[in-house]
């Protein structure tokens, strides 16, 4: 059997991870097969479906790395449709009802409905195993609006039936959709697709990630600087477990691995601290040459409050390797202060610059000290360098005792990159500077 599946994304909103994942499913299960994917636009919801929310979708999941082999939209699909309802209606297994409008109460308006035979449906899911349903409860559905305006359930089936659809691969909650779309196959006389339902993830309370709770667009994840690798293995591994066990696996590798029946068949959190581990272990894997102008991006629209200083900058970058697991966090350093020291010298308060049990007298020493270290040092020099110039006199008199104020007479803060690094970035001059303010703060607190 050649494999055929689908992404059904509704364009009633941007592409959320939801249906992020639902494709990465599908392409992981066809690609292994070697089968065809089919991208359907289930764009018939005249009113909230939009131009912006399909072209969204379709550049979010090619920014993933997914891509397919045919391209449709259901409203360009209408004669299609008409024809099945015609079908339907002139075989006797639907008719014309004439009822109250639900969107205009008092006047009448024409609905389509499926003639239920009210039978039990048993159909099996490759996650879920044999799933049966009553029908009876179903009563005679609606499938169309108007001959030439199907419902979802309707257009659905058509769709699949004239697609070659041969395996439907989707979340939990169309499960009680099966029901309606057997009986219009049925009806239609089409074949039954294979079925797999896999569960969906869940917010951190265990409810359902709704478009309503919280941030869950992709094109969101990617404005905040997530990798498209981090965020399609992180997809890919929720509900789902590799034979191999590896949580990092390149897309070629997920395919790979990849069968329906590994499937977890409980809903998998959607945590964002698990997905920025995953984005930091694709971000240490870039080269400098990957890294760096990317990072220097960030850091230059972080920093349009202060004086910009690229050559500043370009020393930090590799710092930044060690501090951030997504590139947004580079604009919360920048929002927080805390890389400013590097660009302009921080205010100094005379009290907080004595490590605590160090008196002012003790401190002033150390500082002089390092005053005449730094006056030997040429104009540029590494961490190592100036680290090596002071490890001695701060082992012998105590290493907090002389570099914390070292620390925070070159950065304002308690919390900051060692002051080494800080020395080597801004330079002999402005340390020297910054380590003589101290001194003055220090003798008038």
């Amino acid at each position: 059997m050649s494999i055929r599946v689908r992404f059904p994304p509704s364009p009633t909103g941007y592409c959320h991870v939801g249906t992020a994942r639902m494709a990465i499913v599908n392409y992981l299960f066809a690609k292994k097969n070697g089968g065809q994917i089919v991208f359907r636009s289930e764009d018939t919801d005249k009113e909230r479906s939009k131009k912006e929310f399909e072209a969204d979708i379709i550049e979010q999941l090619h920014w993933l790395g997914l891509g397919w082999d045919e391209f449709y939209r259901q409203s360009e699909r209408t004669e299609i449709y008409r024809k099945a309802i015609h079908d339907l209606i002139g075989e006797g297994k639907a008719y014309v009802s004439e009822e109250e409008s639900k969107k205009e109460p008092g006047k009448m308006a024409q609905v389509i409905r499926l003639k239920n035979p009210g039978r039990t449906i048993t159909f099996t899911d490759v996650v879920r195993g044999d799933i049966t349903f009553d029908t009876t409860e179903l009563g005679d559905f609606a499938i169309a609006r108007a001959e030439d305006d199907p419902l979802y359930h309707l257009a659905v089936v058509v769709d699949d039936a004239d697609m070659g659809i041969t395996h439907v691969i989707r979340g939990e909650d169309h499960i009680s959709n099966t029901p309606r779309q057997i009986l219009i196959q049925e009806a239609l006389g089409a074949s039954r697709p294979v079925y797999a339902h896999y569960p969906l993830h869940l917010s951190a309370d265990r409810s359902k990630l709704s478009k309503r709770k919280g941030d869950v667009a992709v094109r969101s994840y990617r404005e905040k600087g997530f990798l498209s690798q981090a965020l399609l293995n992180y997809l890919a591994a929720l509900g789902w477990t590799p034979p191999s066990g590896k949580e990092i696996l390149s897309l070629t590798e997920m395919i790979a691995e990849f069968k329906l029946e590994d499937l977890h068949k409980s809903g998998a959190v959607f945590d964002t601290e698990k997905l920025r581990w995953f984005n930091r272990e694709y971000l240490v894997q870039l080269s400098d040459d990957e890294f760096t102008p990317i990072a220097m991006e960030w850091l230059k629209k972080s920093h349009t409050h202060l004086s910009w200083n690229e050559s500043i900058a370009a020393k930090i970058i590799p710092s930044l390797r060690e501090r951030i697991s997504v590139w947004s966090d580079i604009e919360t350093l920048a929002s927080e202060g805390d890389l400013d020291y590097f660009f302009t010298a921080p205010t100094l308060y005379g009290k907080s610059i004595p490590m605590k049990k160090i008196d002012i007298e003790t401190t002033q020493r150390h500082l002089q000290h390092i005053v005449s270290v730094l006056q030997n040092m040429p104009a540029q020099f590494s961490a190592e360098e100036i680290k090596s110039a002071l490890w001695d006199y701060a082992t012998t008199e105590g290493r907090g005792a002389v570099l914390w104020p070292l620390r925070y007479v070159l950065s304002g803060k308690d919390k900051s990159p060692d002051p080494f690094f800080i020395a080597s970035v801004i330079g002999k001059d402005e340390a020297l500077e910054r380590v003589n303010t101290g001194i003055s703060a220090l003798l008038s607190s």
